[in-house]
């Protein structure tokens, strides 16, 4: 589900109303549209990662570290679904393993976003609601954990799809080569049925999350009765992150918007691997780095040593 948003198909046929040439000249335009916008999170994520790396302070803060965490896994992921869109474009064929182990990573990397973000909400939560606990609760050390966590979490629905996959086929199946489709992986109803709970269980569960980190942090804001406070803050910051939600929640309509997308099926896969897939990684730099008190000094204080 994740990875068919990525793969353009090629198929002109689809698309009766439009030219070929049309197709193409689109085509040509969201590639160039989705490296653009990727080398631009490339920017702000090296900035980024430089503050982070060379401020102490700021390495050892649980909320940087999984702010950094989720950049790495987003730049992961956009470049696998970057390179598996080429792939299919140009018809490049590698072996099943190689291939499983693409779209299995890519689908981790997509399950990891939410977690991370449900995670950042708790800290803020805990650092308002329990702010002399925040300390003890929230350490670097539990961060890491955390994250382990997260990888294993996101790891177990493919340990099971490989499981189900090395009993329905038959020997020579992993010797192929293949177009790097997650289509081309699917052999029993059932792998689809675990990765669709997989993704749906996953978001329903970070947006319960998040919706009770927001509740119980804006009843501090109220309490407080400053429009200013650090609760008012933190909720701002768990809009945006639900904002962010709500768009990877979006991605799982790609398949019912592309099964009816018609005459316009190819568009409509273009628009959901940008609006769905591309977007909700791209705010990440922006929330942090510009709304961010510390790495909007740090990244000040920088480029102004290098002029």
């Amino acid at each position: 589900m994740v990875v068919n948003s990525t793969v353009l198909y090629n198929n002109v046929t689809q698309i009766p109303v439009l030219s070929a040439r049309m197709i193409e000249i689109l085509r040509t335009i969201f590639f160039l549209v989705a490296i653009f916008s990727f080398c631009i999170f490339l920017y702000f994520m090296t900035v980024l990662l430089i503050v982070y790396f060379t401020t102490p302070h700021v390495r050892d803060n649980p909320r940087y570290i999984l702010f950094t965490h989720m950049l790495i896994n987003d730049s992961l992921y956009l470049i696998l679904t970057l390179f598996l869109s080429f792939a299919y474009q140009f018809n490049v064929s590698c072996q099943v393993p190689i291939c499983y182990f693409i779209l299995t990573l890519a689908s981790i990397t997509f399950k990891i976003t939410p977690y991370n973000l449900m995670a950042m909400a708790f800290e803020r939560y805990i650092a308002i609601c329990f702010p002399l606990r925040h300390t003890i609760l929230c350490t670097a050390q539990r961060t890491h954990f955390a994250i382990m966590i997260m990888w294993l979490v996101g790891l177990l629905p493919g340990v099971a799809d490989v499981v189900v996959l090395n009993t329905s086929v038959e020997k020579g199946f992993f010797s192929r080569g293949i177009i790097c489709r997650q289509d081309g992986l699917v052999v029993q109803p059932v792998q689809k049925a675990l990765r669709s709970s997989t993704y749906i269980g996953s978001l329903i569960l970070v947006a319960l999350g998040i919706l009770f980190t927001y509740i119980k942090v804006m009843l501090v804001a109220q309490r407080s009765g400053s429009s200013k406070s650090s609760a008012s803050k933190t909720g701002r910051t768990l809009i945006l992150h639900t904002i962010q939600l709500l768009l990877c929640m979006m991605s799982l309509t790609a398949t019912v918007t592309e099964t009816y997308g018609g005459d316009y099926f190819q568009i409509v896969i273009m628009g959901n691997f940008l609006l769905f897939m591309c977007i909700p990684r791209l705010l990440s730099p922006l929330i942090y780095g510009i709304r961010d008190e510390v790495f909007s000094k740090c990244i000040k204080k920088m480029y102004a040593i290098s002029l």
